[in-house]
C-alpha cells in the first residue's frame, strides 16, 4: 500500500469519529470499533476473504451513521497478509491509517496489562490511532509500484540466501584445504566454478595446470583470469600433502553448493535484468537515474518506499529527508535548547537507498565527492560524511522530480545565463 506522508492529514479528526482498529493475520482479522471517547462499540473475528470484509465495511457503515460519525480505519500491518483487506479499504473509499507494531507494543503495557488477546490488540490499535493524530494515512498503491514491491523483495530474499551460502562454502572449505579458501574470494563465478570441479588437493595436483585450465575454460570462467586461477590453485595444493577427516564427503557438499550459488548468481543477474525493465517504465525513471549514485536498483527501491509519486506524498524536500530519517529532531528539556538528535522512527529501506547512492557517488570525481571531501575537511568521520552527502542527495531529488527534469552538474541559472 501506498503511504500519503503528509501526516498532519491523518490528524485531521472530527469529534465524532467511529474508530475501527484491525489486528490483521494471514488466514483471519479483528476488528474493534471504539467512539471518540474510547467507549468500545463492537469487536469482531472477520476472515480474510473480500466478501467478509466488505461486510464489515458495512457494519462500521451502519454504526457510523446512527450517529453521523466518520469511520476511520487502522491496521498494523502492510504486509502481504493484508493485502487483500487493505486493498478491499482502499477502493472502497475508507481513510486507513497504519499503526507500527513497534507502537502497538509500546502501548500494550497501558492498555491490556499482561494479558493478550487479538480483540485485546485490536482494541489498543484502534485506541492508539485515536489518540495519535501523526499516523501515517495509506493510499492505494498502483500495478508498477506492487511489482516493484515484489521484485525487490524476491531478491533481497535470493541476495540472503547468497551470502548464508558464500559463508557456508567458506566454512566447509576451510576444515578441508584452508590455503585453497584463502586464495580466492568466492563471491565471484570464476572461483565457483573451479570448486565445483576441484576442490581438494590432491584433485587439483592431479588435473594440473592444463586441465585445471581447461576446465575453467570450458565452464565460462573468466578468460583473462584462467591461467592465474590455475597457478594460484595449484600453488595452494602444493602446501598441503595432508588430508583432512571428512574431506572426501566434504568435498562433495562444497561442490554441491558451489553449483547451487552459480546458480543463485544467475537468478540474481535475471532479477535485477526484470528489476531495471520494469523500473524504467515509470515516468520519471530517467530523472531518479540521472541522480550520481542512483542506478536502477536504487531507483526502484526508491520508488518502493516512497508510493511512486514523490510530489503528491511530500510536499517539499525536508518531508523527504525526515521520512528517510536524514534529518535531525529536537531533544531539548528545560534550559537545554538546540539539541538534536537522530530520530528513531523513520523509513530504514529509505535512509538505506541514498546511504548507498551517496557512497556509490563519492568513488568518481563529481560534485558528489566534491562535497563529501569538504565534510571530511570539517573534521566529520567517514559515515557522518556520508551521511551529509546522503541529506544532500535528498534535497537534489527532490527538486529535480518536481521541476521534472534531469540531474545536470550545471545550475539552471548558470545554464540559462550561457544560453542567453
Amino acid at each position: 500500500m501506498g503511504l500519503t506522508c503528509e501526516n498532519e492529514k491523518a490528524g485531521r479528526v472530527t469529534a465524532t469519529s467511529v474508530w475501527i482498529g484491525i489486528d490483521a493475520g494471514k488466514s483471519s482479522h479483528h476488528a474493534a470499533a471504539i467512539d471518540a471517547a474510547g467507549k468500545k462499540l463492537w469487536s469482531v473475528k472477520v476472515g480474510n476473504g473480500q466478501r467478509q470484509i466488505e461486510e464489515l465495511v458495512e457494519r462500521a457503515t451502519a454504526t457510523a451513521a446512527k450517529t453521523g460519525a466518520r469511520v476511520r480505519w487502522a491496521v498494523d500491518l502492510v504486509s502481504p497478509p493484508a493485502a487483500l483487506l487493505l486493498a478491499t479499504l482502499l477502493t472502497s473509499g475508507q481513510n486507513v491509517v497504519y499503526v507500527p507494531g513497534r507502537m502497538v507494543n509500546g502501548m500494550a503495557g497501558i492498555f491490556r496489562g499482561e494479558g493478550k488477546t487479538d480483540a485485546k490488540d485490536a482494541r489498543i490499535i484502534a485506541d492508539t490511532a485515536r489518540m495519535r493524530g501523526d499516523l501515517t494515512e495509506l493510499s492505494a498503491t498502483d500495478e508498477l509500484v506492487v511489482e516493484l514491491t515484489r521484485l525487490t523483495s524476491y531478491r533481497a530474499d535470493v541476495m540472503a540466501d547468497w551470502v548464508r551460502g558464500v559463508n557456508r562454502l567458506r566454512d566447509l572449505l576451510t576444515s578441508i584445504f584452508p590455503a585453497l579458501e584463502a586464495g580466492f574470494d568466492f563471491s565471484t563465478r570464476s572461483a565457483l566454478i573451479l570448486v565445483s570441479g576441484y576442490c581438494t588437493p590432491e584433485e587439483i595436483r592431479q588435473a594440473g595446470h592444463e586441465g585445471l585450465a581447461a576446465f575453467l575454460h570450458e565452464e565460462g570462467a573468466w578468460r583473462k583470469g584462467i591461467d592465474g586461477m590455475a597457478t594460484t590453485a595449484l600453488a595452494a595444493a602444493d602446501q598441503q600433502t595432508v588430508a583432512l577427516p571428512g574431506e572426501a564427503t566434504t568435498a562433495i557438499l562444497v561442490k554441491k553448493l558451489a553449483r547451487q550459488l552459480l546458480g543463485l548468481d544467475r537468478e540474481i543477474k535475471d532479477t535485477d535484468k526484470l528489476i531495471a525493465q520494469r523500473f524504467r517504465t515509470h515516468p520519471q525513471a530517467h530523472i531518479i537515474e540521472s541522480l550520481p549514485g542512483m542506478g536502477p536498483l536504487l531507483g526502484a527501491q526508491f520508488v518502493v518506499a516512497t508510493g511512486g509519486d514523490v510530489r503528491a506524498a511530500f510536499t517539499h524536500a525536508g518531508r523527504l529527508a525526515s521520512y528517510a530519517g536524514l534529518a535531525p529532531v529536537p531533544r531539548d528539556s528545560g534550559r537545554i535548547t538546540g539539541n538534536n538528535r537522530r530520530p528513531k522512527r523513520f523509513n530504514r529501506p529509505l535512509r538505506q537507498v541514498f546511504y548507498m547512492a551517496a557512497l556509490s557517488s563519492i568513488r568518481a570525481d563529481g560534485l558528489s565527492r566534491a562535497f563529501y571531501q569538504r565534510k571530511r575537511g570539517e573534521n566529520k568521520i567517514h559515515t557522518q560524511a556520508l551521511l551529509a552527502l546522503a541529506r544532500r542527495l535528498v534535497d537534489v531529488l527532490w527538486a529535480l522530480l518536481r521541476d521534472n527534469r534531469v540531474f545536470s552538474p550545471v545550475p539552471p541559472q548558470q545554464v540559462t545565463a550561457l544560453a542567453a
